[in-house]
């Protein structure tokens, strides 16, 4: 028996329609007779059984929970100390600080913060600066800033970009460089650290180098070319509003961290995501023959010039070793085991669902 099948048919024509250039030509509205329109593409549906399903749960329990469990005890085993320095209470050393400093001060005030370490730290330590509530997520705050500006371009640096407003033009009218309310409200605490013994305050030495990432220092920020001297360089521009020195004196006795390539302008200006967020500071670097810092009794040395109580924040100093994983962080651990121990759960509850359904269709299926 012969097919009626038509080619131009399963295209959307038919054989009684007239032509395309026939006065009652009517374009169809059924698509081409393509694979991928027609949907006769491939496909592969996975079948879920309990052969399939079952062995997929328990592996992923057996694995999810011993990985857990060693990123967790990995945290652990990093050690941190916290020191809020904030001066909120009336019996904080800094609380005299807090009370009467503000953007409008002229002098800075100091404070002392002792505190004991019950345990050494060894290898690297990392000192970091820690404010609460301080929203750096915000759109505005995060726009508010001229990248060409911060790479040394020329033009950028005396016609800043509008985003910077109204951290763009100082009270005299000239660029300030760098513009923006990131620039403007950079972290200027003074961080000192020592060791007490018999009485004796030995400083502990700090390291300002390589606390920021090295494509920032070395790619996305760049003082304006043409002139060693940054004090030329930036000639004809205005310090940031609350910055009591001009960026070239950010560090006037190592060039290669003053100016825009200073490393704690660099980490400040690498916005964080939650409003409680901590940002490198120091590096103290690991002894061979002794604890990087022993056990026993230290004091903090604060300057304290970077105002938080306009915004309820708070602030504090972190001391940490860091492994393999990077910082103290137990979250990821304990997502682990408890996604592995969810998957194993499940696993021995379908297997009993399994195993006793099973059993009732297969005795219904005997024959009297």
């Amino acid at each position: 028996m012969a097919s009626g099948y038509n080619a131009k048919e399963e295209d959307g024509h038919h054989s009684g329609a007239p032509g395309n250039g026939g006065a009652g030509a009517a374009k169809s509205k059924k698509p081409d007779n393509t694979a991928f329109k027609q949907q006769r593409l491939p496909a592969w549906q996975p079948i879920l059984t309990a052969g399939t399903v079952l062995p997929a749960f328990f592996v992923i329990g057996l694995i999810f929970i011993p990985i857990g469990i060693g990123l967790f005890v990995t945290s652990n085993n990093i050690k941190e100390f916290e020191i809020d320095y904030t001066g909120i209470d009336a019996s904080s050393p800094c609380y005299n600080c807090a009370q009467n400093f503000s953007w409008n001060s002229t002098s800075s005030c100091s404070c002392s913060v002792p505190f004991i370490l019950d345990q050494p730290f060894e290898s690297n330590v990392f000192m970091y600066y820690g404010l609460s509530n301080f929203y750096q997520n915000h759109r505005r705050y995060v726009k508010s800033r001229d990248d060409s500006q911060l790479n040394g371009d020329q033009k950028s640096l005396g016609n800043p970009s509008k985003e910077c407003e109204p951290y763009r033009t100082g009270s005299n009218g000239l660029p300030i460089a760098p513009c923006g309310a990131i620039a403007n409200s950079l972290f200027n605490d003074t961080l000192e650290l020592y060791y007490l013994s018999n009485g004796t305050k030995t400083p502990v030495a700090l390291t300002k180098k390589g606390i920021a990432w090295w494509t920032d220092k070395h790619v996305k920020f760049r003082n304006p070319g043409g002139n060693d001297n940054l004090t030329v360089a930036f000639q004809g521009t205005s310090k940031p509003v609350n910055w009591r020195t001009p960026v070239y004196e950010l560090d006037p006795a190592d060039p290669e961290n003053n100016g825009f390539i200073n490393e704690d302008f660099i980490v400040w200006m690498r916005t964080a995501a939650l409003p409680t967020f901590r940002k490198l500071y120091r590096i103290i670097q690991k002894k061979a023959d002794a604890p990087t810092l022993a056990s026993g009794k230290y004091v903090l040395e604060v300057s304290y010039n970077y105002p938080v109580r306009s915004f309820d924040g708070r602030k504090r100093v972190i001391l940490s070793t860091i492994s393999w994983m990077g910082g103290k962080n137990p979250f990821l651990g304990i997502a682990y085991i408890t996604v592995g121990s969810v998957c194993f759960f499940l696993a021995v509850v379908l297997l009993i669902i399994h195993h006793k359904y099973d059993n009732r269709n297969s005795s219904a299926d005997i024959p009297n």
